[in-house]
């Protein structure tokens, strides 16, 4: 039998080991070691003093910002390369649904194909001029008062910039130099600023709402006054400064297009003058020998040489308008 003093020293020898060991393995067990140093290093982050960017890094960071605002543009302008009707109708400057621009297409070839009944010509005749003011003139009505507000536009975006730049030099924020030009300036100006107006009020970033005039307004100038805000916006710089190189280069970019009009003009009389002598001959022929002319479209070969002529002079007109349109 043990004795009681050898027992009384084991266990307590056992409590002290015990301790001892708890005292030393148990914060390795439950974390507070990890946790400590965990502290420790997030306290030593705090304290350690921040370095300031250099020249290299700050003009690295503002080259990757532009570059990421030059490719964001990029792809708008290919995603706006074929826009849809109703941006193009927004384009023209009508306030026409998609729903009403298609009524009046229907209403337009229901015209053309009445015409030729009315007028006692062949079969094929309805059909070809229902295609005609149903399907081609409703396009041209859009083009043509797409190209004619974009040129107004174009006529008064210098003037705006202007009034911007002096704005921004006056110490008033770009916000409220372009409400300035959303109230005074003239049509369609006013009213594509006012959308970029409106959009910010409604919470949307400037340099997003600026970068949407582009959608509806698709011209180089357009672009080139989106691409200068947006990287003003995320990369900063003197706007005032900027604004205005791009004012003078708006200007530079119409004096030319005045100057290559003016060149070309004398081309274009030209090709007119050609292009009318042929119709003017038939006519005046037609007044003096009206039985001379007539075989043109009394007799089956005078038809056919007709249609070959029409068809001749207007590859040859295209051609000449092919090469005095400038696209600039």
């Amino acid at each position: 039998m043990i004795p009681l003093d050898t027992l009384a020293i084991f266990v307590l020898a056992t409590i002290c080991a015990g301790g001892l060991a708890y005292a030393l393995i148990y914060p390795f067990l439950s974390g507070e070691v990890k946790a400590e140093a965990r502290r420790d290093a997030v306290a030593g982050t705090l304290a350690r003093p921040t370095r300031a960017p250099t020249k290299s890094e700050e003009a690295s960071a503002k080259r990757v910002s532009v570059e990421d605002t030059l490719k964001e543009l990029e792809r708008k302008q290919k995603n706006s390369a074929k826009p849809p009707l109703n941006i193009r109708i927004s384009q023209a400057g009508l306030t026409w649904t998609v729903r009403q621009f298609y009524i009046f297409s229907a209403v337009l070839a229901v015209i053309g194909a009445l015409i030729p009944v009315f007028m006692g010509m062949p079969l094929y005749m309805p059909a070809a001029f229902a295609i005609a003011f149903g399907l081609g003139f409703p396009q041209w009505f859009l083009n043509f008062k797409k190209k004619r507000r974009m040129m107004a536009f174009l006529n008064e975006l210098a003037n705006s910039v202007d009034v911007i730049v002096r704005g921004v030099k006056a110490g008033l924020p770009l916000g409220d130099c372009l409400r300035i030009v959303a109230t005074e300036s003239q049509e369609p100006v006013r009213t594509e600023f006012r959308h970029i107006v409106e959009q910010t009020a409604l919470g949307i970033p400037l340099h997003e709402a600026v970068m949407k005039l582009y959608e509806r307004m698709p011209v180089p100038e357009a672009n080139f006054f989106c691409i200068v805000v947006s990287i003003q916006q995320k990369a900063g710089g003197n706007l005032s400064e900027t604004l205005g190189n791009l004012s003078k280069v708006l200007r530079d970019r119409k004096k030319m297009k005045a100057k290559i009009v003016a060149l070309s003009q004398e081309a274009k009389s030209s090709a007119a003058i050609i292009a009318s002598l042929p119709p003017a001959v038939m006519f005046f022929v037609y007044l003096s020998t009206p039985q001379y002319i007539s075989l043109l479209w009394t007799t089956d070969m005078g038809r056919l040489l007709l249609a070959v002529c029409l068809f001749w002079m207007f590859t040859g007109v295209m051609v000449m308008r092919k090469m005095i349109n400038f696209d600039f």
